[in-house]
């Protein structure tokens, strides 16, 4: 979490500032020591959110005024998703803010948030135990549907639906966010309950399957090798008796172990109905 832009945006809603608080990868915008609106490259934009909602149009949004918009409520209720989208990103940066002071942002009347209530979400949501998929891997992974499907039924709401439909090995959470009109932290949310189902694969990052350079203490150290010219004789006196009784505690199979699941392959004509069915109510 970064304090400089925590720190600061309390500094701001303590001095009641207006303008824009610039990040790495976004920025917020405040009136008043209020954050009206926000972005961040990792995130949907409301331009989006509204477009695919079906509340504005581009042509709508590029005036920039609130009244061309009929549906207010939801004006006001995606343009507040977006912002907590966006800072709960922005809030995990590193890098020191910058602000300039700049006259209000037009979603001003529509939509305020303290700096606090950003903050006490954020840290509700990094509280979270994020599983393999943390939150710095939105843009980093592609999400990859499991090549087999435990037999246990794993119930498909329209959510986890629309994400396996458009998991494609390709595509990042934050891209399939953008296509669907949805925010990352939701679809980051959903990505993390399908692949304890099961259903999507954790992330493939480097280093993933590297071996440690050293066993952790307690483990029985490495068996040792046949020196060139060494009699397998004079190895085994090298290997002692307790050494060996102490790799065969270590590998062998337990008996009270649960049994292996059975899978099963994922039927591909199961997800093309399911991508149809999906198009179809789009």
């Amino acid at each position: 979490m970064s304090t400089n832009v925590i720190s600061e945006l309390q500094r701001l809603e303590e001095q009641e500032s207006t303008g824009i608080l610039e990040t790495a990868d976004g920025e917020f915008h405040l009136d008043r020591g209020v954050v009206v609106a926000a972005g961040c490259q990792r995130t949907v934009g409301l331009e989006r959110l509204l477009a695919k909602a079906g509340v504005a149009t581009a042509e709508q949004w590029q005036r920039g005024e609130p009244n061309s918009i009929a549906d207010r409520a939801r004006l006001e209720l995606l343009a507040r998703l977006a912002v907590f989208d966006a800072a709960f990103f922005l809030l995990a940066g590193t890098s020191d803010p910058k602000f300039r002071s700049t006259s209000p942002h037009w979603l001003a009347p529509v939509c305020r948030v303290r700096p606090r209530a950003l903050v006490r979400e954020y840290r509700r949501r990094a509280g979270t135990p994020p599983g393999p998929w943390r939150a710095d891997l939105v843009t980093a992974a592609p999400v990859i549907p499991a090549k087999s499907l435990c037999r246990a039924p794993v119930q498909l709401t329209g959510d986890r639906a629309a994400i396996m439909a458009a998991a494609d090995a390709k595509r990042s959470v934050a891209d399939i966010a953008r296509d669907l009109g949805r925010t990352t932290y939701g679809c980051l949310v959903t990505v993390r309950e399908l692949t304890t189902a099961g259903l999507i694969e954790p992330p493939r990052t480097r280093g993933r399957h590297a071996r440690p350079d050293s066993l952790p203490a307690g483990l029985p150290a490495p068996l040792p090798r046949r020196a060139r010219g060494e009699s397998a004789a004079h190895l085994s006196r090298r290997y002692t008796v307790d050494e060996e009784a102490a790799v065969t505690r270590r590998y062998a199979p337990r008996s009270d172990a649960a049994p292996t699941p059975r899978w099963a392959p994922v039927s591909s004509d199961l997800l093309i109905r399911l991508r149809a069915a999906l198009e179809e109510l789009a």
